[in-house]
């Protein structure tokens, strides 16, 4: 099978207690592992009209239009053409290929080609046989479109045993048993580096364990750098449910996080 290469998407001065309000850990045991169990974080695909759900779409490739960073590609589905951004690929006029998923932009602006295109739709990568499953998502595209570097996804070995938290630091098992304590809360989380995708949508994305969740890792987005599998402590807002599209769903996240010395 033949694939295409994939890429992996001021606050104002107020009173004194507008802020939220930062929550240390207390002395109080965690629950067990079937509450950390029962929170998961969904990373499902968007449907979208024309180039979403899940159902695989058959196009004939009639145009392209390359950047340094993905590649624009006028196809044909059942007589019907329109365009798809895909991670910059070799793409060959005429040849059938096949996408699942995908998400709709309306009147995006192509600087590149100083065109507006009425409708796009963003895909993670084309293959040319079908029933191929597709790896990356829209907002990886969407990510290269707003012209971040090439992203992808790595990970590392989790902690082979309970990191030792900062002080004040939040064991990531007691966040997950006590979510309604520290929402909307900024806490401070301590742990492993085991996953990173930088810069998607303007952030980096972190998944951090502290061997204490079962290898339940939190999510952090910030724009400072971490190194893929160090042990750092993260200071940042703790959200649930958050939806940012294009598949990056959760249930529990931290966010706006700041690296402590």
């Amino acid at each position: 099978m033949k694939w295409i290469p994939v890429l992996v998407v001021a606050a104002g001065l107020g009173a004194c207690d507008s802020g939220p309000k930062v929550i240390e850990a207390e002395d109080t045991p965690a629950q067990g592992g079937s509450a950390v169990n029962s929170v998961l974080q969904g990373q499902t695909g968007m449907a979208t009209a024309g180039g979403g759900g899940q159902e695989q779409h058959k196009v004939v490739a009639e145009e392209t239009l390359h950047t340094d960073k993905y590649t624009y590609v006028r196809v044909n589905e059942n007589g019907q053409s329109f365009w798809i951004a895909i991670p910059k690929s070799n793409v060959q006029i005429g040849t059938t290929y096949y996408y699942t998923g995908g998400l709709m932009k309306k009147n995006f602006q192509s600087k590149e080609y100083d065109r507006v295109f009425e409708t796009l739709y963003l895909v993670s990568g084309l293959t040319t046989e079908p029933g191929g499953a597709q790896a990356g998502g829209g907002s990886a595209v969407d990510q290269a479109l707003s012209g971040g570097p090439h992203s992808h996804e790595a990970d590392v070995a989790p902690p082979t045993s309970e990191i030792a938290g900062a002080k004040g630091a939040v064991k990531i098992s007691s966040l997950m048993a006590n979510l309604g304590k520290y929402d909307g809360k900024v806490i401070k989380v301590t742990g492993k580096c085991v996953k990173l995708n930088p810069m998607i949508m303007g952030r980096n994305w972190l998944h951090i364990q502290d061997g204490s969740a079962n290898n339940f890792d939190l999510t952090v987005t910030t724009t400072e750098q971490v190194q893929l599998g160090s042990i750092v402590t993260m200071e940042g807002t703790i959200a649930l449910n958050r939806d940012f599209g294009a598949g990056y769903k959760y249930n529990v996240i931290m966010e706006g996080a700041t690296v402590l010395k």
